[in-house]
């Protein structure tokens, strides 16, 4: 079959300014996210279905230090933690008094405080980033180069250049929405904060990287 240069052409120029926003926005949130060396914060979480109806509440803090390192404490409604030094990742249920041990997922799509704490390249290189602004708040949306994640899109929300919102997308429409108040960057977190000393008598699931 004849190749049509002119609609190649035409193609091309047409896709071209799409390619440079991408190209700007995985620029301009690599540069931002690289400033961030320790972040901490208070959060609100909520889960909507598709047609925004409330499923479920959540709050708590987090902290985390790049490369790796983070922890995600949950005190309501049902107290949770998530802990990782970097290399592995640990789910705590204090109700149910057991513990999930795991190597640290390099897919960063576990948990949000996961996705953060990874290296801006690699976050850059597995999504597809577009960006928008409005007044002071820059809004990244970034879509997955592989189908085996956790969610379809991820948006992520600066204000003055601080994080203060994310929402991911899964494929069934249901959405995540994650607020972050009293927001410290680059301060010192003790290296204990990145580690979980579970009580005698926890029940701890190892698993092992499939």
């Amino acid at each position: 079959m004849k190749w049509n240069t002119s609609l190649a052409a035409g193609a091309l120029l047409a896709l071209s300014p799409l390619a440079a926003l991408a190209n700007e926005g995985a620029e301009r949130l690599t540069r931002m996210l690289e400033q961030v060396t320790t972040y901490t914060a208070d959060f609100d979480q909520k889960i909507l279905d598709s047609g925004g109806q409330r499923l479920q509440e959540a709050s708590g803090q987090m902290w985390l230090a790049r490369p790796g390192r983070f922890r995600w404490e949950v005190d309501a409604p049902y107290q949770q933690i998530v802990v990782s030094d970097g290399e592995e990742m640990t789910l705590y249920d204090p109700d149910l008094e057991q513990a999930t041990v795991q190597p640290l997922d390099e897919r960063v799509t576990h948990t949000p405080a996961l996705l953060l704490s990874g290296s801006a390249d690699e976050l850059t290189e597995s999504y597809e980033v577009t960006r928008s602004q409005q007044g002071t708040a820059e809004t990244f949306t970034l879509i997955p180069n592989n189908p085996d994640t956790l969610f379809e899109s991820l948006k992520m929300t600066f204000y003055s250049e601080t994080l203060g919102r994310l929402q991911m997308t899964d494929s069934t429409g249901q959405r995540t929405a994650i607020e972050f108040d009293n927001v410290e960057q680059n301060v010192e977190i003790a290296d204990s904060r990145f580690s979980l000393e579970l009580p005698e008598g926890t029940d701890v699931i190892e698993q092992t990287r499939s």
